[in-house]
């Protein structure tokens, strides 16, 4: 039975994107290497592991190119919030660290959430949920 579930992303710069991620509030994960060649971030109370790799490093792991994150998404990455606000601070430390909001704000009465991507591309949603009126809506 699966244990656990990491996510690997492919970098320019492993030292930049480890920078950018502790920024925002990711955590370092000492269980796993932290050097130039990967970097190993946990997320959220159930610590989800994001692995940051060289490109190169990466390539070498999937036996495929990696497309331009900036032009083309194969994958969107969501986190929760435990509030609006939560949103909101999220995007400021995003982009004082240097990622970019893709999609603004939204308020969908049981959801709330936006868009941004990191320092190489990769898009995430940062969402929250307000279970009590999905019923409502």
């Amino acid at each position: 039975m699966t244990k656990e579930i990491w996510l690997n992303l492919p970098v320019k710069d492993v030292q930049k994107s480890k920078q950018f991620f502790t920024e925002i509030g990711f955590s370092l994960n000492p269980r796993f290497g932290d050097n130039d060649q990967q970097a190993s971030l946990s997320i959220g109370e159930k610590q989800f592991v994001v692995m940051l790799f060289p490109e190169s490093t990466f390539t070498q792991f999937t036996g495929n190119e990696i497309p331009d994150a900036t032009k083309a998404t194969q994958i969107l990455i969501s986190i929760d919030a435990q509030s609006k606000e939560d949103v909101d601070s999220l995007l400021d430390k995003v982009v004082t660290a240097g990622g970019t909001i893709y999609a603004k704000p939204q308020d969908q009465g049981w959801m709330y959430g936006a868009g941004f991507a990191d320092l190489d591309g990769h898009r995430w949603n940062v969402l929250y949920m307000d279970e009590s009126k999905i019923a409502s809506e």
